[in-house]
């Protein structure tokens, strides 16, 4: 590290100078061509949760509702299977927003077993192309896996 000595002067009414020394120290060089790290969601994503990990495999990854009128709710059940070896626990299920509620269970899934997650969709104040997404954080590597649903969404005629 290297120090440096830089010098302060005051001025004041009474005709006395003073001058203070100060030691400074100077941060590490970071190299011109050094590029930050960028934070990768891909990257967090894909982290493998601690604990033993297992697989769910789900009938299908995606609902589509179809055409709806503004104002309707729907509900989509989407099957899975614990396809893995040890129980499987689902940490976390959260819509993309408030208009998508999943419903996860509760109790872990033995191996093997089969399982079911409720999604209800919400289109007051949603118009035309709505997609949504439900993200599940489990004991899976990866550990979280997202299941989407879409729905055309007439808009309600103005009053």
């Amino acid at each position: 590290m290297v120090a440096l000595l830089v010098g302060f002067s005051a001025c004041n009414e009474g005709g006395s100078d003073t001058v203070t020394s100060k030691a400074i120290e100077t941060a590490p060089e970071t190299p011109v061509n050094a590029k930050p790290e960028k934070f990768d969601p891909a990257k967090a994503q894909a982290e493998k949760p601690a604990g033993p990990t297992t697989t769910m495999v789900f009938d299908s990854y995606e609902h589509d509702f179809g055409t709806m009128d503004e104002g309707d709710a729907v509900t989509h059940v989407f099957s899975f299977t614990n396809t893995g070896s040890e129980p499987l626990i689902l940490d976390k299920c959260k819509g993309s927003c408030g208009c998508t509620v999943p419903q996860c269970p509760k109790e872990p899934i033995a191996p093997g077993a089969s399982g079911e997650i409720e999604v209800k969709f919400n289109s007051k104040g949603k118009k035309n192309n709505q997609t949504k997404t439900v993200t599940i954080n489990a004991n899976t590597d990866p550990g979280q896996t997202i299941l989407k649903i879409k729905a055309f969404v007439n808009p309600a005629e103005a009053k």
